[in-house]
């Protein structure tokens, strides 16, 4: 049976049976278990539901699918982890998947021992991550930011940021590739829980001002910077554009 300081993985799939069938086998490995049986449940309890360590997340429900519910998680947070757990096998929603920021595909039709291998190589790779030191720099292609002393360096050139600036720049470059949502981008900035105005359109109008500053900083140094593309109505990430600038 699961203790209470053993990992927590939520499961959140539409198929009662699937839910049981897999809440007792996580369970009987040594997992606390929570369940929802749609998107929409999931994230009205998200932001409270302390603790997650992981969570598996079909694709096909009703209501919001899996890809919508990852894209509102990283919205609001840049954790837990996230594996998609779904009768979908074409590498056209694994792909979605991982841009969005899951950090594994898996068909439903793998045995259980595969998908809790997975879970375990996933958490274990967090526990290496968070005993490990800080590093000193972060080095994206062109970009280099030296994190003892807040200096940005784009193609060997200085930029000059304020320290807003360099931890938007970081919390972007930390990600390469991958969409930062408007919330983590701003808490980045801010700190959590620093209040941006009514809702997410506050969020939203504090991050673009931002970003456009950041953007016209490594502009002033090179003018074909185009590093940071956007991703409409979610947030920005470092090189990986998804549409018109924001």
């Amino acid at each position: 049976m699961a203790d209470e300081t053993a990992p927590l993985i939520a499961i959140v799939d539409d198929d009662p049976l699937f839910r049981e069938t897999l809440a007792g086998n996580l369970g009987d490995v040594g997992y606390q278990v929570a369940e929802w049986p749609d998107g929409e449940s999931f994230l009205a309890q998200f932001s409270e539901t302390s603790g997650l360590d992981l969570v598996l997340l079909d694709w096909k429900m009703p209501g919001l699918n899996g890809i919508d519910v990852l894209r509102r998680m990283r919205a609001v947070a840049a954790e837990p982890p996230v594996i998609f757990l779904t009768v979908l096998s074409e590498q056209i929603f694994e792909e979605a998947a991982l841009m969005g920021g899951a950090v594994d595909f898996i068909e439903k039709s793998r045995s259980f021992t595969i998908v809790a291998k997975r879970i375990e190589l996933i958490l274990a790779g967090r526990r290496a991550e968070d005993n490990a030191a800080p590093p000193s720099r972060v080095a994206v292609g062109e970009l280099v930011l030296d994190l003892d002393s807040r200096r940005a360096r784009w193609r060997g050139k200085p930029v000059e940021l304020t320290l807003s600036e360099f931890a938007l720049a970081h919390a972007l470059a930390s990600k390469p590739g991958r969409d930062v949502g408007y919330r983590d981008l701003h808490e980045a900035c801010r700190g959590k829980g620093f209040h941006a105005g009514a809702g997410d359109d506050g969020y939203r109008a504090n991050v673009r001002a931002a970003v456009k500053r950041l953007r016209e900083k490594f502009k002033a140094v090179d003018p074909d910077f185009d590093a940071i593309g956007n991703y409409p109505g979610f947030g920005y990430n470092w090189g990986g554009a998804h549409g018109d600038a924001d």
